[in-house]
């Protein structure tokens, strides 16, 4: 059979293609680049989405023959974002099926494996996504690091931050994360740090890479670790709660995804431990799939 079908995760740096016959097997997967529009202009949008197709059909054979196509990026619960998405598919050739949506959805049907269920993610931002089986939806968080994403990896390592500032001022306890801290950053002062963290130049991720300096506090059961640890843990069970209760999703699956809840082992381990005191009957799992996965089922649910 000539027809295929197009899974489309747009990422922040990069995007992830995946092309599957018309009963769901890949054929081919490939990377593109950043397709989103909270962090692309439209020019280079417009480019990318233009290579992608142009590769698709390289690779399978004319856009005519797709069946259906669907792409999750960030942004897309603006309305324009969807039309310009769809507008630069129109202008470069595609006729066929077209799914808009977030990239937490294409994220949670992989990691499920279906379109139902819920969706834990925890690496420098944070969110949860949730979908039952009369398709309604609610999510929590995601909303940024300047008012949200507490759990995440920004929120550890402001949290690390913070506590070395306050233990070398005398607010806060002393902590190990101080030597973890200057020798992460190879600095010797508090007011270095200060000047690290108010660089014009420092983004987010700067920040949430300290997260990973948590692990080896805590083993050494430093004490404002695991008070991190334990802030950390509620905010993410915190997330799921109001998902969980509002779809009625309390004996199904919930994935872990992201680096802090897949890396992060004692962080896991107490998020498990308080969601089942709520939600027993919730199963917590790892991602069965990736999200260009999840794509390329919507893609095929949307012809159904």
């Amino acid at each position: 059979m000539k027809g295929y079908i197009l899974g489309i995760d747009g990422g922040g740096s990069k995007t992830e293609i995946r092309i599957a016959s018309p009963d769901g097997n890949i054929l081919y997967s490939f990377k593109g680049g950043a397709i989103n529009c909270n962090g692309e202009n439209i020019e280079n949008v417009t480019e990318t989405i233009k290579d992608i197709l142009k590769k698709t059909e390289s690779l399978k054979g004319p856009l005519a023959w797709c069946k259906s196509v669907c792409v999750g990026a960030a942004g897309t619960s603006n309305p324009s974002v969807s039309a310009l998405i769809q507008e630069i598919f129109v202008q470069n050739g595609y006729t066929g099926v077209l799914k808009v949506v977030g990239d937490h959805q294409t994220a949670m049907a992989g990691a499920i494996g279906k379109n139902e269920g819920v969706l834990l993610i925890s690496g420098t931002g944070s969110i949860c996504y949730g979908r039952n089986g009369q398709g309604l939806e609610h999510r929590t968080g995601g909303l940024g690091h300047l008012i949200d994403d507490d759990g995440s990896g920004y929120d550890i390592g402001r949290n690390i931050f913070r506590a070395v500032v306050r233990a070398h001022d005398g607010r806060g306890s002393k902590t190990i994360l101080t030597e973890l801290v200057f020798n992460f950053l190879n600095v010797s002062s508090v007011q270095e740090i200060v000047s690290f963290i108010y660089d014009a130049n420092r983004n987010k991720r700067d920040i949430a890479a300290a997260a990973k300096l948590l692990p080896e506090a805590y083993e050494a059961n430093d004490a404002i670790a695991l008070e991190i640890v334990e802030q950390c843990s509620a905010a993410l069970s915190n997330l799921v709660a109001p998902v969980v209760d509002r779809l009625g999703l309390t004996r199904d699956k919930l994935a872990f995804s992201g680096s802090i809840l897949q890396k992060d082992l004692l962080i896991q381990k107490k998020v498990k431990e308080k969601l089942n005191k709520r939600h027993p009957g919730l199963q917590c799992i790892s991602p069965l799939h990736d999200a260009a996965w999840g794509a390329v089922y919507l893609a095929l649910e949307s012809l159904r």
